[in-house]
């Protein structure tokens, strides 16, 4: 299995989605080996073995290097890759795109270095990885390859040239979820290249199943949409902690990007601040809209009110939710959206935009469209008013959450492997 990132060591949902669905292949009876870029320390649990691409030499022979050259060769960088970038990264990077051409035979024998993050120079790092992945597959034994979004898809199609083993891709968000219209034409590329030579594609929701099935031209039959889950056990479940300051407390959290809608919770916490002042707001995360927002809140003098609490991790993020009487989750496409998930696991009431996959399958959060203000500020003034309305949504919506176990998708996708292996 190829991953890009791995708790505790994260920058979205990515990860938290790759352990729980490995989680859940382990207790199904499946071997995994979770391959990383690179390794910080402290992934993996039990009997998954995690394999950094660092800790692996090249060592290719020519025949090898003969036959990933066509598929590599498409490597080059025009311009960043925005969705990834914080706002530091933005201010300090050039105005002008800089270019880095894919070479193989300057890497034909060595050891890459990976910065195992989503910097300028991750399309050269997602190369590399497709290189170092072809010489993995040569060195270990299994029976199927998958790998998880477009990052590690030339890995995933490296390994099965090498060894004819069977692929499945499995694709978190599109890069139309990211960018709208405006599509990093690179990353299209290769997630088109991967969904066409994949043997199975598993979609995270039916939404995105449709984005792959008419924005890439792939057979309805070739692709399965299995939704995502929550790890929920007894130490989930937490009682609300009561913030440092009376108010009540709203909270958004993921990166801070076009993709998940942060402008219109900046414009909804304006309007319920007009009918309520007694309600802070709450900004956690990072991304390359981060300044754009400081300055709105700034323009709408809410900024007593609002808190930009940065990018929180492990125990940060439940606390956060306990700390929270709404979360809300504006996103604009949203493929899934596991964030959701732990706030109802942490009995905390969720508004939601329709246009997200989670909407799919959640009966107990409120939805909305993602540029009705209006209606987000509604939502979040009755959560907040109505005692008895976020009571019935807290409790049902914690029961909800419940039935949704990693452990019945890995099934799922268990079955999936059984059926290209012809078991």
């Amino acid at each position: 299995m190829f991953g890009w990132e791995f708790p505790p060591h994260i920058a979205g949902g990515l990860g938290t989605a790759c352990q729980g669905l490995t989680r859940g292949l382990l207790h199904q009876g499946v071997d995994v080996t979770f391959v990383l870029p690179k390794l910080f320390g402290g992934e993996g649990e039990g009997r998954m073995r995690m394999l950094s691409a660092e800790d692996v030499g090249l060592r290719l022979g020519y025949t090898d290097l003969q036959e990933l050259r066509g598929m590599l060769s498409l490597i080059a960088v025009d311009s960043y890759l925005m969705p990834y970038l914080s706002a530091i990264d933005v201010e300090t990077l050039h105005t002008s795109p800089s270019t880095s051409q894919f070479t193989i035979s300057h890497w034909a024998s060595q050891q890459f270095r990976f910065s195992g993050s989503y910097g300028p120079s991750l399309m050269d790092e997602v190369a590399r990885y497709a290189l170092v992945a072809a010489a993995i597959a040569r060195q270990q034994e299994f029976d199927i390859i998958h790998a998880h979004d477009w990052l590690t898809y030339l890995a995933g199609l490296a390994a099965k040239r090498i060894t004819g083993k069977p692929l499945v891709v499995h694709i978190h968000a599109t890069e139309f979820d990211r960018s709208g219209e405006h599509v990093n034409q690179a990353v299209y590329d290769i997630e088109r290249q991967g969904l066409h030579g994949a043997d199975q594609i598993i979609a995270v929701s039916y939404r995105t199943r449709d984005t792959v099935i008419n924005r890439y031209g792939i057979d309805p039959k070739k692709v399965i949409a299995i939704h995502n889950a929550v790890d929920f056990t007894a130490d989930n479940l937490y009682d609300h902690i009561t913030p440092p300051y009376p108010e009540k407390v709203v909270t958004f959290l993921g990166r801070i990007t076009f993709q998940k809608g942060p402008d219109y919770f900046v414009e909804a916490a304006h309007r319920v601040l007009q009918h309520d002042g007694n309600v802070r707001f709450v900004m956690a995360g990072s991304g390359d809209m981060l300044h754009r927002m400081i300055l709105r809140v700034a323009q709408l003098g809410i900024a007593d009110r609002f808190h930009f609490a940065g990018f929180l991790r492990g125990a940060e993020v439940d606390r956060m939710y306990r700390m929270s009487d709404v979360y809300v989750m504006p996103s604009v496409s949203e493929p899934f959206g596991i964030t959701p998930l732990e706030a109802m696991r942490n009995l905390v009431p969720v508004i939601i935009s329709k246009q997200s996959g989670v909407a799919e399958v959640l009966r107990y959060a409120i939805k909305i469209n993602f540029w009705d203000i209006d209606a987000m500020a509604d939502a979040i003034y009755g959560l907040l008013h109505y005692p008895a309305l976020a009571e019935f949504f807290k409790r049902y919506g914690q029961q909800e959450v419940i039935a949704l176990k990693w452990d019945s998708a890995a099934l799922h996708i268990k079955q999936i492997y059984q059926k290209l292996l012809g078991r």
